[in-house]
């Protein structure tokens, strides 16, 4: 087959550094414009990208010529910059090192995009680290406490 064709969604989850609650409600809406931004100028679409406070949630379709791993450095890289220079709070910004990344089969697309979008009713009564533990049970992926967190 002389033609490379994929279509793979991923869901991808990161933190803030520590958790720090610091992404307000305010800068959520040209933050999550500006990820899309990143990911279309890589060829990827973004689905649905939503913030809480301390972490985002991403569901995009990931290039047939991109890397995750260097997709994620490349929107942590651009969007820390970015929020850096859009609020005076923001000057010491970080994502955490890590992430989770998730593979979404294509019957599942509106549930994920519904999950995304209620984020914020769903942590009244969920950390963030509680939801992402759950994610890596659901997934079957093993992990070790003191390496998820910084």
């Amino acid at each position: 087959m002389p033609q490379s064709l994929s279509k793979l969604y991923i869901h991808l989850v990161f933190s803030t550094k520590g958790r720090e609650r610091i992404l307000s409600r305010s800068i959520q809406g040209p933050l999550h414009a500006y990820l899309g931004g990143i990911l279309r100028n890589h060829n990827c679409d973004p689905v649905e990208i939503n913030t809480e406070p301390d972490h985002a949630h991403i569901l995009l379709v990931l290039a047939r010529t991109e890397a995750l791993s260097d997709l994620v450095a490349k929107l942590k890289q651009g969007s820390t910059l970015w929020l850096r220079e859009q609020h005076p709070l923001l000057r010491t910004f970080h994502w955490q090192s890590g992430y989770g990344a998730f593979s979404v089969s294509q019957s599942t697309v509106p549930d994920v995009v519904a999950y995304i979008r209620n984020q914020q009713e769903h942590h009244r009564d969920k950390s963030f680290q509680d939801e992402f533990r759950a994610m890596l049970k659901k997934y079957e992926i093993e992990w070790d406490e003191k390496y998820v967190w910084d």
